[in-house]
């Protein structure tokens, strides 16, 4: 039950649709634009590099905080598990993120929302995951390959971090936490499926993420 209840804290904070916001502001509906997807990606291509920022840290703040705020309602009552409750906090600020109820659940990718998740969850995934999302999208300015790439390191440095001991839970919480993890990765890959396809073909279309309007 308390998953279950962390999960839908974390919905709800997901509900706050950043790009989509920031679209009617200005009269348009982001997902009628460029890739038609409501993300940090194709608010750069459609309004500039600003207006990305921006979007980018709508999206990481609602994630974030909702790990934050579950830490504070339940470290004291879970200890040993506060952790992975903050894992699921995120996780669902992330699949809110994706499928918005009242967007007909046509919402973004979830990266930025995922990032705002491994702040929340542990600060070293987030910076290592920036690293590998960095070293690939700025050399090659595929933000999806990016992405693809950062939640890889996600998962691998969960389950780096659980193997070594520095979770400090049992084993069945690392399982069920490396689980999560992986299913948030397996989700991420299975949105950015038609990116995938086009890298593969060579027909991905490029984002220079310092363009300006």
């Amino acid at each position: 039950m308390i998953r279950i209840l962390c999960f839908g804290i974390g919905y709800l904070f997901g509900l706050f649709q950043t790009s989509y916001i920031i679209g009617l502001i200005h009269g348009i509906d982001i997902r009628d634009y460029g890739s038609g997807n409501a993300g940090t990606a194709n608010m750069i291509r459609t309004m500039g590099t600003k207006w990305g920022l921006i979007t980018f840290a709508g999206d990481f703040l609602k994630s974030y905080l909702a790990c934050v705020v579950v830490g504070a309602l339940f470290s004291r009552q879970y200890p040993d598990c506060i952790l992975l409750l903050r894992l699921y906090a995120g996780a669902g600020a992330v699949i809110a993120h994706d499928f918005p109820f009242y967007m007909k659940f046509r919402g973004g990718k979830g990266v930025a929302a995922s990032a705002g998740m491994a702040m929340g969850f542990k600060p070293v995934l987030l910076a290592f995951g920036l690293a590998v999302f960095l070293g690939v999208a700025i050399p090659t300015k595929y933000v999806s390959a990016g992405s693809i790439a950062c939640y890889a390191a996600f998962f691998a440095g969960t389950v780096f971090m659980g193997l070594t001991g520095q979770f400090h839970m049992t084993q069945a919480l690392l399982i069920e936490t490396d689980c999560l993890a992986f299913l948030m990765m397996a989700l991420c890959w299975w949105k950015h499926r038609a990116n995938i396809k086009r890298l593969i073909n060579g027909t991905e279309r490029k984002t220079h993420l310092l363009k300006k309007h």
